[in-house]
């Protein structure tokens, strides 16, 4: 039975189909490696277009006619557990290929499920509402993606999603290592292939090994676990915000940064990766952003603008979910951040869609820019 999605809408319904059947995967064409060190320029305000980025464009010259090819077999889904390193998959909302690095163990703050109060996590100052959240333990997995499935999630999913702070003088330096995601544990469907590259990506032998007396047939290498371990303050995922506004569900991940000294004073820098989900069969489409950035000096800005990083994306049952990350500062080490997406819909009325409010934490320790980061 083989694993299956198709590349263009890049299996938006994979997680309807029946694992009773066969199905295949659209190939594509070669195009360049998907992992390539850039340097764009951070914007230090909620999510418009990064200024200045010389990003490289994922262009693919694709044949006329469909190219199916079958890629794998499909496993049974974990209900308990977790997935290990080197287990494939098909993400099942953006419909890539990938491989599982290794697990993250996440606290989950859902105001979708109403808790009881204690052991709650309180909101900001400001924030919409008064609903107290209790966060539960839930599996992130850190995964490469497979360069060949880019440019076909480029509309959907930015593919950019390690971002760190340059090693130099120039304070506002962003670098990023494309090919590189954070996937939930039920996002992912496995499989496996009797390929011994069955994905493309720079660092896919850099990082693993086949070993067919394993399973999955694909382990570890001192590169992994040495990069795992030296750059673990950049990696980790520890809090994970989930809000609902009419069927259009909104996640949110912060990651700190760390911290530089600008004209004699600390900003702190943080990352956040937010995806949209339309969960309802009606066509929706992003217009506008507002943010309230809340800090710890005190100070509280609003942001408003159209759509987010200079998109305005259409959320529909074939194409349901959008993902992005942008970057926020602060002259502190600490602070919130909450707001809304404006949502029109096609008889062109609008509604606002919560996005739960998050802490900004900076860590103790000042961190270091990560070891390896110019494989």
């Amino acid at each position: 039975m083989a694993a299956c999605a198709l590349r263009r809408g890049l299996l938006s319904g994979v997680s309807k189909y029946s694992r009773k059947h066969s199905h295949r995967i659209l190939s594509v064409t070669d195009i360049n490696s998907c992992f390539e060190v850039y340097k764009p320029r951070l914007q230090c305000r909620a999510c418009g277009l990064l200024g200045g980025v010389q990003q490289k464009r994922f262009m693919s010259s694709r044949p006329e006619g469909k190219i199916l090819e079958p890629v794998g077999v499909f496993e049974a889904v974990k209900q308990h557990g977790k997935y290990e390193t080197g287990q494939l998959f098909l993400h099942s909302v953006f419909g890539y290929r990938g491989i599982v690095l290794f697990p993250w163990h996440a606290r989950l703050y859902d105001r979708d499920i109403t808790p009881p109060v204690s052991d709650s996590k309180p909101e900001p100052p400001g924030a919409h509402g008064s609903k107290e959240v209790k966060g539960k333990t839930h599996t992130y997995y850190q995964v490469l993606i497979d360069t060949r499935d880019c440019p076909h999630i480029s509309q959907r999913s930015q593919t950019e999603a390690v971002t760190f702070l340059a090693n130099h003088d120039d304070s506002r330096a962003l670098y990023a290592i494309p090919g590189l995601d954070y996937v939930s544990h039920e996002d992912i469907l496995p499989y496996n292939s009797a390929e011994q590259v069955p994905i493309q990506h720079e660092l896919f032998e850099r990082f693993l090994m086949y070993n067919p007396a394993k399973s999955p047939p694909f382990t570890p290498r001192d590169t992994l676990k040495a990069w795992q371990e030296k750059n673990h303050p950049w990696l980790e995922l520890s809090d994970v915000h989930r809000e609902t506004t009419e069927n259009i569900r909104v996640t949110v991940i912060p990651f700190y940064m760390g911290m530089r000294e600008a004209q004699n004073s600390h900003v702190y820098w943080w990352r956040y990766c937010i995806r949209l989900e339309n969960l309802g069969s009606e066509v929706v489409q992003l217009r506008e952003r507002h943010w309230r950035i809340f800090s710890l000096s005190g100070t509280l800005e609003t942001v408003r603008g159209r759509g987010v990083v200079g998109r305005e994306p259409v959320l529909s049952k074939e194409q349901p979910a959008f993902q992005y990350s942008s970057h926020v500062s602060l002259q502190a080490p600490s602070g919130h951040m909450w707001g809304t997406f404006r949502i029109e819909r096609t008889d062109g009325s609008h509604f606002d869609v919560r996005i739960p409010p998050f802490s900004l934490e900076s860590n103790k320790d000042d961190k270091a820019p990560p070891a390896g980061y110019t494989f």
